[in-house]
């Protein structure tokens, strides 16, 4: 068995590990924690257990390359009735293809039981260094603020210089959910957060994917700034995709045709981390930039409301844009314009 202690870290990992026990997950010294990595991400999952053994509370760290073989078929028994005795969780590991379904048991006992849940998903490094050392609390109040507005709309449009030209209609029944970092029991969230989302009633227009796409795809193709995807949405469904790099059209064209819902467009959301300045080539962290990114697949109906499903979700990310919700313009060029 993997013994976490036994691995150096880098000591510029400590403030983002703090971030993530401390200011994020709010950890009691009286909770148990159950912490799931592999053995690409045990440097950064080191760090955070040595946050844990500060704390002084009870944990047990699983390398899941340690139970079975990758791309896992089912999430190990093991790592699940940890779970089970827990209050708090924590992901950091890496996607690998096909293992979303065993993502979503995880969650599934998360949300069952409402657990505290860090996801940190392709987790690296570079997040720990940068949107993982942001001011949650501030990035707190600007998500705070959107979410009271966005609550509200009607309408949502976007447009970005690279061309993107969307234009989202709510569905009053589907709720909108803050992710900002500061994680509750009322919904696990991505770190580093910084998101506000819902699932639209109707999606329509052009969605130019100069930032990245995400799962098993964004490691595979990165950056997308000089070969971006055009996607075109009508009724809420994908309806056609182009892009210079042929691999990545037809690879993004098959995941979004998985199942009968894997084209519908999912989730909506505004990210609202300021510490994220520029795309970096990683989902989890170039989806809380400042702007729009939407997901084609499931709609965490869980939270949503939303009453549909799909096995896949595939998020998409754009860069510099502007956003009106219903009349009033709340971002310029990628800046917000809120007080």
């Amino acid at each position: 068995m993997t013994n976490l202690h036994e691995i150096q870290f880098d000591q510029e990992l400590i403030p983002g590990a703090h971030n993530a026990v401390r200011t994020c997950l709010r950890i009691l010294p009286e909770e148990k924690v159950t912490v799931i990595t592999d053995l690409e991400t045990a440097e950064i999952a080191a760090a955070l257990v040595s946050e844990l053994d500060a704390l002084g509370c009870r944990y047990n760290a699983f390398v899941m390359e340690d139970y079975a073989k990758r791309p896992l078929e089912t999430k190990p028994p093991a790592i699940l009735a940890d779970m089970e005795s827990s209050h708090v969780s924590i992901f950091a590991a890496q996607a690998q293809t096909g293992e979303l379904r065993t993502r979503m048991q995880m969650t599934d006992v998360v949300n069952r039981r409402k657990m505290r849940h860090a996801h940190m998903v392709n987790i690296t490094k570079e997040i720990m260094t940068h949107g993982m050392r942001a001011d949650f609390i501030e990035v707190d109040r600007i998500s705070t603020q959107i979410w009271e507005i966005a609550s509200h709309a009607k309408k949502i449009r976007a447009t970005t210089g690279a061309g993107t030209e969307i234009v989202a209609d709510m569905n009053p029944d589907y709720k909108w959910v803050k992710t900002s970092g500061i994680i509750s029991p009322n919904k696990w969230g991505n770190l580093p957060g910084g998101e506000t989302f819902t699932t639209p009633g109707e999606v329509n227009g052009t969605f130019v994917v100069d930032g990245v796409v995400g799962d098993y795809l964004c490691a595979k193709y990165g950056d997308l700034r000089a070969e971006p995807l055009t996607i075109e949405i009508r009724n809420n469904r994908l309806t056609g995709v182009e892009c210079s790099n042929k691999a990545l059209r037809d690879e993004f064209w098959e995941y979004t045709h998985t199942d009968e819902n894997s084209d519908r467009v999912g989730e909506f959301a505004i990210g609202t981390n300021i510490g994220c300045k520029d795309v970096i080539g990683n989902i989890l962290q170039d989806e809380k930039i400042p702007g729009i990114h939407i997901a084609f697949g499931n709609p965490y109906g869980a939270h949503t409301g939303a009453d549909w499903f799909s096995s896949t979700h595939i998020d998409v990310v754009g860069r510099n844009f502007n956003i009106w919700i219903d009349n009033l313009q709340i971002m310029d060029s990628g800046q917000f314009l809120l007080a």
